[in-house]
């Protein structure tokens, strides 16, 4: 699951991305930008769960396995920002362009837990090319 959630959200972050920057330089697409910040956080949320599902499975924890723990701590950081983003937009907390730059703070965060797992990903393959690998590769 985890394999094809990462690339799909990395693909609805890129988009979301571009649409929020240009919203900002432009003031044009308010909309599609909102749209695709809360379909980035909805995507982030399922792979944030089948994550935990599969850490339970192979660390016998849902979360803050000592093997991913700074991950997790990260990945909360990720967490907290989106959910932010959300509760602001739904309660009216912030104007547009202060939901647009929560959004961006989001992603910055989203792009530095994605850089730690891949960087454990690439050590995992360089330690144990046979054992730990492909179960990473379901992160």
């Amino acid at each position: 699951m985890q394999g094809v959630l990462a690339p799909l959200q990395l693909i609805v972050c890129l988009v979301s991305a571009w649409l929020v920057v240009r919203y900002l330089r432009t003031g044009l697409g308010e909309t599609a930008a909102t749209i695709s910040v809360v379909a980035k956080t909805l995507v982030l949320y399922a792979i944030m769960i089948t994550g935990a599902i599969w850490e339970r499975e192979v660390f016998g924890r849902y979360l803050f396995a000592a093997s991913f723990f700074w991950e997790d701590v990260v990945s909360m950081l990720v967490i907290a920002l989106h959910t932010a983003y959300l509760v602001a937009l739904m309660f009216g907390l912030l104007d547009t362009r202060e939901l647009m730059w929560l959004a961006l703070a989001a992603y910055a965060s989203y792009v530095l837990n994605a850089l730690q797992f891949f960087l454990k990903l690439r050590a995992a393959r360089r330690e144990q090319p046979g054992e730990l690998a492909p179960a990473m590769a379901r992160e």
